[in-house]
């Protein structure tokens, strides 16, 4: 079995592959989502990334759905004490934004939903600019104390920003962020490599990416002439077109060969050597696709054929 891990400064221990629950009540079903969440859990893993939004986005979708699933499996399993569940605010369509008003509302709403009493890993979904950092922090601290939440963590803000919380949580004694979500890959390296990933490093922070595998493309499935049934096809198949798109799928082949390793498995052994990630995330739809993310958590890749993978995505 698997070892866990810690996460950042927290005391949240935590499996190397986190669930994306995106596709809970999206794609896949809700029994296909217990089935996925059973396989995970059977696996040893224990670490679930939702939204409140999720998923808005679908049609005939309110936002919520992941979570109620989540919910849902959480209570018929009775495992709550052995699950950490990660959810974020302010893309609700009936919660949007970071005023302090609405990260209360929004969070209570999110705990009805996953039918607890805490959560023990609260992002900052976007950040929202035109409200002051101590407004923000201000609400989270305000959930942690009063046992809500259990730690709290940003996604899609600014390196500047996540400083300015830092700092401002050191200075007043407040809950600090332990995590940040960047979207982070092998073909999206700039959307977290450099100052946003200064500021973690400084300040302990774990880092959890998300499109770890750039909408699927980084599965290998996506091949010149082949044709994909997925809702982000599109998105994915754009990396085709670029000659580091190319590159990074001949590097992933070669050395997913040379470890009997699916090509999702390498990309992912990647992302997780890299400096600042704890666990990178990413979803499954169907409890075939599972055992190639599962098997991240025992792929260990040499520095040359880290350094391989990082020039080819160079």
């Amino acid at each position: 079995m698997t070892s866990l891990r810690k996460l950042g400064r927290s005391d949240l221990e935590i499996f190397p592959l986190n669930l994306g629950g995106n596709v809970f009540g999206w794609t896949a079903d809700e029994a296909t989502s217990f089935a996925v969440l059973d396989a995970y859990a059977a696996a040893g893993g224990n670490f679930i990334d939702t939204a409140d939004s999720y998923s808005a986005f679908a049609p005939g979708n309110q936002g919520g759905e992941s979570e109620t699933v989540i919910g849902k499996w959480v209570k018929a399993r009775g495992n709550r004490s052995d699950v950490v569940v990660a959810t974020k605010v302010s893309q609700h369509p009936d919660f949007p934004g970071l005023s302090a008003a609405n990260i209360r509302a929004a969070a209570d709403a999110s705990l009805r939903r996953l039918d607890t009493d805490h959560i023990d890993l609260y992002y900052t979904h976007f950040d929202q600019v035109e409200v002051p950092v101590e407004e923000i922090v201000g609400a989270l601290d305000e959930l942690v104390k009063a046992g809500k939440v259990r730690y709290i963590a940003a996604s899609n803000i600014s390196p500047e920003r996540l400083q300015a919380s830092l700092d401002l949580s050191d200075r007043e004694g407040l809950a600090r962020y332990v995590a940040i979500q960047p979207h982070y890959n092998l073909v999206s390296r700039d959307t977290y490599e450099g100052e946003l990933r200064d500021v973690a490093e400084r300040n302990g922070l774990a880092a959890l990416p998300y499109f770890a595998l750039a909408a699927g493309f980084l599965t290998g499935k996506y091949r010149p002439g082949t044709t994909v049934d997925s809702p982000r096809a599109g998105r994915a198949a754009g990396y085709l077109e670029s000659e580091r798109g190319q590159k990074v799928l001949t590097a992933l082949d070669e050395v997913a060969q040379a470890h009997d390793a699916s090509v999702a498995t390498v990309a992912l052994a990647w992302l997780a050597a890299q400096p600042t990630v704890a666990a990178p995330i990413a979803s499954a739809r169907t409890v075939d696709q599972l055992p190639a993310l599962l098997a991240v958590a025992e792929l260990a890749l040499t520095d040359a054929e880290i350094e391989q993978l990082t020039q080819a995505s160079a």
